[in-house]
C-alpha cells in the first residue's frame, strides 16, 4: 500500500496529448521513432494499344481500350504508394522488391485462367510506382472472352542480406477485358 501511495504523490499531472502521468521532470522518449510503412493499392487499368480503326470499319467513333483482338498487346498496370515515414524511406533506399500478380479470371466459356507477374525494386526517395505488364493475349494463353482482372501484390524482400522475406501483401480487383479472334 505504502508503494501505491508513493508512486502517486511523485507522478505529476500532464496537459496535452501525453501519457496521464510523468514520473520525472527531464523525461523524453518516443515509441515511434521510425513510425510504420503501409502502402496502398489504386489505379488498376488495363487497355489494349490499337488506335481507333478507318472509316468505314468502325461502329463507333472511339474505339474501346477494353474490347482488344487477340493478337493486339494490353497493358496492365496498377499504382503502388508507399507513406513516407523513416523506415519507408530505408526500405525505398535499400531495393525492397516489389512483385504485382495480375490475375486473368475467365468468365465462362473457353476463356481461360492465368495469371502473370512484373516486379520492380524501389529506389532512393521514390515512393509512388506504376507497375506495368505489356503482352499479347495469343502469346500469354488468354482465349477469347471476357475477364475479370484482379491484382496482388507481394512487398519484399530487399535486396540487402539482412531483409525479411515478405514485408507485406496487398489486393485490389474489378476490372473486366473483352478478347476477340484477331
Amino acid at each position: 500500500m505504502n508503494m501505491i501511495r508513493e508512486e502517486k504523490r511523485l507522478a505529476a499531472a500532464v496537459a496535452g496529448p501525453q501519457p496521464d502521468k510523468q514520473w520525472g521532470a527531464t523525461e523524453t522518449y518516443s515509441k515511434n521513432i521510425l513510425g510504420p510503412v503501409f502502402f496502398t493499392l489504386s489505379n488498376l487499368a488495363v487497355a489494349g494499344t490499337a488506335g481507333d480503326p478507318l472509316p468505314p470499319e468502325y461502329v463507333a467513333p472511339d474505339q474501346s481500350p477494353y474490347i482488344i483482338a487477340s493478337d493486339e498487346a494490353f497493358i496492365a498496370s496498377v499504382k503502388v504508394s508507399f507513406n513516407t515515414t523513416p523506415l519507408a524511406a530505408l526500405l525505398m533506399c535499400l531495393g525492397t522488391k516489389v512483385t504485382i500478380n495480375f490475375h486473368f479470371e475467365g468468365q465462362g466459356g473457353v476463356a481461360t485462367e492465368i495469371d502473370l507477374s512484373e516486379t520492380i525494386e524501389t529506389e532512393k526517395d521514390v515512393f509512388d510506382y506504376v507497375i506495368d505488364l505489356k503482352a499479347l493475349p495469343n502469346k500469354v494463353g488468354l482465349a477469347p472472352g471476357l475477364y475479370m482482372i484482379s491484382a496482388t501484390a507481394i512487398v519484399g524482400p530487399s535486396s540487402h542480406k539482412c531483409s525479411q522475406k515478405v514485408l507485406g501483401y496487398g489486393y485490389i480487383s474489378k476490372v473486366l477485358l473483352q478478347v476477340y479472334e484477331g
